[in-house]
């Protein structure tokens, strides 16, 4: 198993496999955070579902950080190959002739990408680790001690999005997801050997790489724009 993720094809196909992983989260958190925008009860019971279900916070929350961790790590890996072998092969080739922009920056667009994830995770995740964890309190109510205050996550979701500096960075982060996706949906299917799978995808590949994003800038600005302070 080593020597597979040693190898040029095996560091290729893994991180084509976590990047399938991480585009259907991307899928079923945008669905959840939607919710969001069309229905406040619906939101905070899947939040509170998702917050205390063992299967989701012991099992498939460490699987996501893992597949999250992993899939930058290995980014970097490969780009630190590819960057050795264009050395040569640029004495040769016209690198820009043969490549597309995005192509050519998936580590630039994955390094903001990875900034801003640092960023989010610290507004959501780790705030709702220290509710939970720290402070004991697994009730997701506004208040706990009042039964009647209801769930508080789509009060605090809104409240995140109140600032006008973090719905910016919040919009340019996906921006640049979007850009990130726009190379790495099809090249994941050419990695795992996919390649004509691929050419047929271009259409889906372009649709998801720029609805996706969208749809979280939309819940950003929907929330923005009309939270009531």
């Amino acid at each position: 198993m080593s020597g597979f993720f040693k190898s040029s094809i095996g560091r290729k196909v893994s991180m084509a496999l976590s990047a399938f992983f991480l585009m259907v989260f991307l899928l079923q958190h945008l669905t959840i955070n939607l919710m969001s925008v069309f229905n406040e009860d619906l939101f905070n019971e899947v939040s509170q579902f998702m917050g205390t279900n063992p299967v989701v916070q012991f099992i498939l929350q460490p699987i996501l950080i893992f597949g999250v961790v992993f899939h930058f790590v290995m980014g970097f890996i490969l780009e630190i190959k590819n960057n050795k072998a264009r050395n040569i092969s640029y004495a040769k080739n016209n690198g820009a002739a043969n490549s597309t922009w995005m192509s050519r920056n998936m580590i630039w667009s994955g390094g903001f990408i990875l900034i801003f994830l640092v960023i989010h995770m610290i507004d959501f995740w780790v705030h709702e680790m220290n509710v939970k964890y720290v402070a004991g309190d697994l009730s997701g109510l506004v208040d706990a001690s009042n039964l009647e205050s209801g769930f508080r996550f789509h009060e605090e979701l809104v409240e995140k999005f109140v600032p006008l500096w973090r719905v910016a960075l919040y919009c340019v982060g996906f921006v640049f997801l979007s850009l990130h996706l726009m190379h790495g949906f099809t090249s994941a299917f050419q990695s795992v050997g996919a390649s004509a799978l691929r050419k047929k995808l271009g259409a889906l590949g372009k649709a998801y790489a720029l609805l996706i994003p969208l749809g979280f800038i939309f819940v950003a600005l929907f929330h923005h724009l009309t939270h009531n302070h």
